[in-house]
């Protein structure tokens, strides 16, 4: 039997090490930084929308609308852009975080006990302090979720920056490549490390989660 009618070709596996560590590797690239970037406009967005409510309509109505642009559509609209440039895969892949994330940042903000925020602001903490010290860490276990959320989705969304080409086409390029070369080795590849790559990340984010707010394990743990 011909290796590219196989099921998995072990041999094409074995000796494509290398270019599987570095799709790994894209593609993680791919994943953490729209994240990371992300987060941070998310974070800003929801402090403003807690702050001033009335802008959290049009915030939330924004990304909605960036959030139903198709993915390729998306890229091929940054792409005469930025050309190849990884900007042209991140940028896009930034904003479908944004829905997600400012969402969870803002119910993280608000689920914060109002006493816990008189109290703050009775001990003279200014805005930034009571936001740093109170707010925010209390608001950790929501904001986990939606990060965890977003996450797993662009781990998803990244295997399309394959269309870009492949210099930044992460795992995507395999699903790519074998589709187009009816090589199921290398779809299975792609599809497999994606899965994993997925529950590896949620699995940190709830563990930097638990370390990061251990009054909580303590307080199931009493209970």
């Amino acid at each position: 039997m011909d290796a590219r009618e196989q099921f998995i070709d072990w041999e094409w596996i074995f000796t494509h090490l290398d270019d599987i560590a570095l799709r790994l590797v894209q593609h993680i690239q791919l994943t953490v930084l729209p994240v990371a970037v992300g987060m941070a406009i998310a974070l800003l967005l929801a402090v403003w929308s807690v702050r001033r409510p009335s802008v959290y309509g049009p915030i939330t109505a924004i990304n909605g609308i960036l959030y139903t642009i198709p993915s390729i559509a998306a890229f091929a609209i940054v792409r005469p852009i930025f050309g190849l440039s990884i900007l042209t895969a991140i940028i896009p892949l930034t904003t479908y975080t944004l829905l997600i994330l400012v969402r969870n940042n803002v119910s993280g903000l608000q689920a914060v006990p109002p006493d816990a925020i008189e109290a703050a602001t009775g001990m003279g903490y200014t805005d930034r302090q009571r936001l740093r010290s109170v707010e925010l860490p209390l608001a950790i276990p929501l904001m986990m979720t939606g990060l965890r959320l977003a996450t797993v989705t662009t781990v998803g969304l990244a295997t399309v920056a394959a269309i870009l080409g492949e210099s930044f086409g992460g795992l995507g390029q395999f699903l790519t490549e074998g589709l187009q070369t009816f090589f199921p080795t290398k779809i299975y590849v792609g599809a497999v490390l994606s899965v994993a790559l997925a529950f590896t990340f949620d699995i940190l984010i709830v563990r930097l989660e638990r370390r990061l707010t251990p009054w909580v394990r303590a307080r199931g743990e009493r209970g």
